[in-house]
C-alpha cells in the first residue's frame, strides 16, 4: 500500500527532472516585463522657483528629501579654491542663526533626523532623513540651515584644520598621486576642475566669504528638488511651498559652467614614488553623454575593459597574463564637458611596460575587428537587465528624475529611460566598431604611470617591451607637487631611452 501511494509521486519527480535541460546555459528564462516610471508623473514646478519630484511612498515611516543646489567649486574665485566645499561643510556643521553648531546638532539628534550638506564641483546637496511623524520640525530646522547658517567661527577652523591635515598627506598613497595628476592630463594643467585648494588659498576664505557664497547661489529658482516617502502628495507640495516661500535674499543666477577642457600630448608621463607596484593608466579623448554614439561607446567600453572579468581587457591581462588582481576601463561620458576614457591597472614595477601594451593592442583590436555576436549579445543583455535597478526604490526613482532635470537631460532628451533599451536593442556589431574606431587610437594616448622609476624603466627580463616603445610620444617625469601649494616641486624632465650595450 506504502508503495501503491508513492508510485503517483514518483511519476511526478520523474517528469519534472526530464524537462531540466543538461547544461545550465540550456536554461530559458522568461522575458523581464518592466516599464520605467514616467517622470512628468512626479514633476512638480513649485510656485516658489524649484522643480521639485514627489514620490509618495508608504511602505516605511521616513521621508527623503534632496535638494540639488545650482553651483559648485566651478564658482569660486581664483585664490580661494576651497570656498565651495566649506560652504557646502558648514551649512550644517556651522550651525544657524538661531541655533549654534552644538543645539542644531542636538536638536537633530533628538529627531533621529540626518542631515547632509556638501558642494562638489558642479552642485550643491542638501539632504534630509526622518521620520515622517517629525516633519514638521524636521522641515524648520531644513529652512534654517537653508536660509539662515551661521558659519560660526570655530566651525571653520576646525574645518580649515582638518583640511590642513589633507594636505599634508596628499603624496602619501599613489591612488591620490595618479587621481590628481590624471586630471591634469585629461582636461588640463590649468582647468578648473583641477584648481584644488592649498595653504594660502584657505587663510584667504573668511567666514563672509562663506555668507557671501552662500546668499550668492543658494536661492530656490537654483534648486532641484526630490523627495520620496510617507506622505500625501498634495500635503507634500505644500509643505515644499512653505519651505522656500519669502526668501530672505535675492541670490543670483549662475553662469554656464565652463567647458574648455585641453587633453595632453601623446607620450607616457611618469611620476616616481617609492614603492612596488606600479599604477597605470591610460588615457584617450572621450565624449559628452549627450553624443549620438555615447550609449553605442559605452557598449564598446564594456567589452573593451568596463565589464569586469568578461571583458576584454580584464581577461588579457589578468586571467592570461596574470599581471594585475584587477584591470578595465572606464568611459562615463561628459555632462558639461568631454571627459577621458581611462583604461587602468596596477601591476608589479618591471611588468609595467608589458601590460600598458596589452592594453593598447586590445584597443587596437577593437578598432580593427568587429566584436563577436556573443560579446554584443551578452554585454547588451546584462544592460537590459540591470536597467530596472535604476527604478528599484521610490527614493532612487524620485532622485534619479531630479538628477536628468538638474544636468538639462530631461528637457533635451525626455525619451532617455522609456527608449533605452530599444536604443540598445539597435546597436550593432558594425556600430561598436565604427565608435572603436572613433575613440581607440593608441598613437594619440597619453599613458600616466605612478611608481618606482627606476624599476619600471628597467622593464622584466622575460618580456622586450620598455616604456620608451609602447607608447606613441616621448617620456616624460613629472615630479611630486608640494602638498600645500600644489606647484611641481621640479619642471618636467625628459628621459632619454635606454642605451643599449
Amino acid at each position: 500500500m506504502k508503495i501503491a501511494r508513492l508510485f503517483p509521486l514518483f511519476l511526478t519527480a520523474l517528469a519534472a527532472t526530464a524537462e531540466i535541460p543538461a547544461r545550465p546555459e540550456h536554461l530559458t528564462f522568461p522575458e523581464l516585463q518592466f516599464d520605467p516610471p514616467a517622470a512628468a508623473q512626479f514633476r512638480v514646478e513649485l510656485q516658489t522657483g524649484p522643480v521639485a519630484y514627489v514620490v509618495p511612498d508608504r511602505e516605511l515611516p521616513l521621508v527623503n528629501l534632496s535638494i540639488l543646489v545650482r553651483c559648485g567649486k566651478y564658482l569660486e574665485p581664483v585664490g580661494q579654491e576651497g570656498l565651495a566645499s566649506l560652504t557646502g561643510v558648514l551649512l550644517f556643521q556651522g550651525g544657524t542663526e538661531r541655533l549654534t553648531a552644538s543645539e542644531l546638532e542636538e536638536q537633530a539628534a533628538f529627531l533621529a533626523a540626518q542631515f547632509q550638506t556638501s558642494v562638489d564641483a558642479t552642485a550643491g546637496n542638501v539632504s534630509l532623513n526622518l521620520l515622517s511623524k517629525d516633519l514638521d520640525e524636521g522641515f524648520g530646522l531644513l529652512r534654517e540651515i537653508l536660509a539662515r547658517p551661521r558659519f560660526q567661527e570655530d566651525k571653520l577652523k576646525l574645518r580649515k584644520d582638518q583640511m590642513f591635515q589633507e594636505m599634508r598627506q596628499r603624496n602619501d598613497e599613489t591612488a591620490a598621486i595618479e587621481g590628481r595628476e590624471l586630471g591634469r592630463l585629461g582636461l588640463g594643467e590649468r582647468f578648473w576642475t583641477n584648481r584644488d585648494f592649498t595653504s594660502n588659498s584657505l587663510a584667504a576664505i573668511s567666514r563672509e566669504d562663506l555668507r557671501a557664497f552662500h546668499r550668492r547661489w543658494f536661492h530656490p529658482r537654483n534648486f532641484v528638488v526630490a523627495v520620496s516617502g510617507d506622505f500625501e502628495r498634495d500635503a507634500m507640495i505644500a509643505r515644499l511651498e512653505k519651505l522656500f516661500a519669502d526668501w530672505p535674499f535675492p541670490g543670483e543666477t549662475p553662469p554656464p559652467i565652463p567647458a574648455n577642457p585641453e587633453f595632453a600630448a601623446p607620450g607616457v608621463y611618469l611620476v616616481h614614488k617609492d614603492v612596488n607596484q606600479g599604477r597605470v593608466a591610460v588615457l584617450l579623448p572621450g565624449l559628452m553623454r549627450d553624443d549620438p554614439d555615447h550609449l553605442a561607446a559605452v557598449v564598446m567600453n564594456d567589452i573593451l575593459g568596463g565589464g569586469g572579468f568578461t571583458s576584454r581587457i580584464m581577461n588579457r591581462v589578468r586571467t592570461e597574463e596574470g599581471l594585475a588582481y584587477s584591470a578595465g576601463s572606464s568611459l562615463q561620458g561628459g555632462t558639461y564637458f568631454p571627459t577621458p576614457l581611462i583604461a587602468s591597472l596596477q601591476t608589479k614595477s618591471g611588468t609595467v611596460p608589458y601590460a600598458i601594451a596589452l592594453v593598447l593592442e586590445e584597443m587596437k583590436r577593437m578598432a580593427g575587428e568587429p566584436v563577436t555576436e556573443d560579446e554584443l549579445v551578452g554585454t547588451v543583455a546584462g544592460m537590459i537587465e540591470r536597467f530596472p535597478r535604476a527604478f528599484a526604490s521610490k527614493a532612487q526613482v524620485a532622485a534619479l528624475f531630479a538628477q536628468e532635470e538638474f544636468t538639462g537631460r530631461f528637457a533635451r532628451d525626455p525619451g532617455y529611460y522609456p527608449n533605452y533599451r530599444a536604443r540598445l536593442r539597435a546597436i550593432t556589431r558594425e556600430d561598436v566598431q565604427r565608435v572603436a574606431r572613433r575613440l581607440l587610437h593608441p598613437d594619440r594616448a597619453a599613458v600616466l604611470v605612478v611608481g618606482h622609476r627606476d624599476d619600471i624603466l628597467r622593464g622584466h627580463p622575460n618580456h622586450a617591451e620598455r616604456l620608451h616603445s609602447v607608447a606613441t610620444g616621448p617620456v616624460t617625469e613629472l615630479a611630486l607637487r608640494d602638498p600645500f601649494t600644489l606647484e611641481p616641486l621640479a619642471p618636467p624632465r625628459p628621459i632619454a631611452p635606454a642605451q643599449k650595450n
